[in-house]
Order: C-alpha cells, then sequence, then structure tokens
C-alpha cells in the first residue's frame, strides 16, 4: 500500500480484542532494544483495564500496524495531569510512512482535551532518529531520566 493510502488507516483506542497483535508489536520492540520481555495477551489486557493507562493503535482495516502506550499521571509542580508516552512501535513493514507521527499527534490532542499540562517521552540516549522524530513534534530535552531496575516480576 502506498503512503498515500496508509493516511486512511484508523487511529483508535485498543481494546482487549488487540492484545496478540499488541505482544507481536511490543516483543518486536524489545527485540530492536536488545531486551526480554514478559509482556503477554493477559497483561495487555491489564494494563488496557488499568485507570490512568491505555494504548492508541493505528489499525489498517481491521489488522494493528501501529500502537502508542501512554500513562496519566498528576503532577505536584505543574498542579495537573501529566501525559507520558511509554511506547511507540510500527510493523516495521509499514514504517516511515507517518503513521508514528500520526499517533503522537492524535496523542497530543487528546491529552489537550483531558487537561495536561505537559506530554513526556523517554528514549535511549543513543537513539538519534527518535530523539529528532520527538523534536521535530515540539518535544525539548528538558530532563535526565535515571533507572534502577528492581528485577522482572
Amino acid at each position: 500500500m502506498t503512503a498515500a493510502l496508509r493516511l486512511l488507516v484508523d487511529l483508535r483506542e485498543a481494546t482487549s480484542v488487540d492484545a496478540p497483535a499488541i505482544v507481536v508489536l511490543i516483543r518486536a520492540l524489545a527485540r530492536v532494544m536488545d531486551v526480554v520481555t514478559p509482556v503477554d495477551e493477559a497483561y495487555v489486557r491489564e494494563y488496557i483495564a488499568s485507570t490512568g493507562s491505555g494504548i492508541l493503535v493505528a489499525d489498517d482495516g481491521g489488522q494493528v500496524i501501529g500502537l502508542l502506550s501512554y500513562s496519566l499521571r498528576p503532577s505536584l509542580v505543574h498542579a495537573g495531569r501529566s501525559c507520558v508516552i511509554e511506547e511507540l512501535v510500527i510493523d516495521q513493514t509499514t514504517q516511515r510512512q507517518g503513521i508514528g507521527a500520526r499517533l503522537v499527534e492524535d496523542l497530543l490532542r487528546r491529552a489537550a482535551e483531558w487537561g495536561c499540562v505537559e506530554v513526556s517521552v523517554t528514549t535511549l540516549a543513543g537513539q538519534r532518529g527518535a530523539i529528532e522524530f520527538y523534536k521535530a513534534r515540539g518535544f525539548s530535552d528538558d530532563a535526565v531520566l535515571l533507572e534502577k531496575h528492581l528485577g522482572s516480576k
């Protein structure tokens, strides 16, 4: 399918029916990041059902070809709600066709409607392409994220 036709891809909130496709996309992302993920369909359904988290999917005629997961949380400093982009992944066969940009723009619109005062995202320092992708959408590198992994479940 051509890039022009890809504009017809529907962006919507994920449902539990999307869990198998979401698992495939997250596992593909984990392979690119060189990490092992324990994600399974049950966890995806739990994530979707959780208050304060969601997944936007790019649906191409019933096939999920991309996703953007997010969480909402209160921010004391901003005295308002903050939105965090957790993961953004597009199926390898449909990358570089504007689907990721559409997912981010849709989330930014939704976050404004939800009354969020900021949207943030974290990417690995060496991922120059991802950093430039987000900067092109108005994000700036204002902070440093430090992590301490506590093990797996």
